[in-house]
């Protein structure tokens, strides 16, 4: 009996431990993916690839999202995605990314803000410093397949570029 009641106080004191330090690490996730972390604040799941390992988001809104490595992939134009991206996540934005950057003009420009002004209108407004874009929502509905860097393969758009595919 003295057993039974020592395991049932040892059970309470375990899960006492672990919610105060859930209460304390608030960055701390536990099932939810960062995809779905994303359509909750009003985001496409597709902004960032299905290679992340992991990610953290404190009670300030900072989030940190840890991929495998560096990666290249292609929405309207190539992206890459460093191994680490930060950025201030708020409803329907990411102000202050830090980790990406989209080529322009045979330029790799940083990306410095994401912005869904109004989901109803279709569009995604991106800050890429010396220029404002504004891309189809529908662009990234899904999360984009992430290549190591220097392995994308650009042999889907040659057949829509014709002869610009030549350089």
């Amino acid at each position: 009996m003295a057993i039974f009641i020592f395991n049932i106080q040892f059970t309470v004191l375990l899960i006492s431990v672990l919610m105060i330090f859930l209460s304390l690490h608030p960055q701390v996730s536990l099932s939810t993916t960062i995809h779905e972390l994303l359509r909750s604040k009003g985001l496409p799941a597709g902004l960032l690839p299905k290679e992340v390992k992991s990610y953290t988001l404190s009670e300030d809104g900072l989030l940190e999202v840890v991929l495998e490595g560096p990666c290249l992939t292609k929405y309207e134009n190539r992206v890459l995605f460093d191994t680490v991206i930060r950025a201030n996540l708020s409803y329907g934005s990411l102000i202050g990314v830090v980790g990406l950057s989209q080529e322009e003009l045979f330029l790799w420009l940083p990306v410095k803000d994401i912005i869904v002004y109004d989901p109803k209108s279709g569009l995604i407004f991106f800050d890429i410093v010396v220029a404002h874009k504004e891309l189809s929502l529908s662009l990234f509905e899904d999360p984009p397949d992430c290549k190591p860097q220097g392995v994308l393969q650009d042999h889907h758009v040659r057949k829509e570029k014709g002869f610009e595919s030549l350089r």
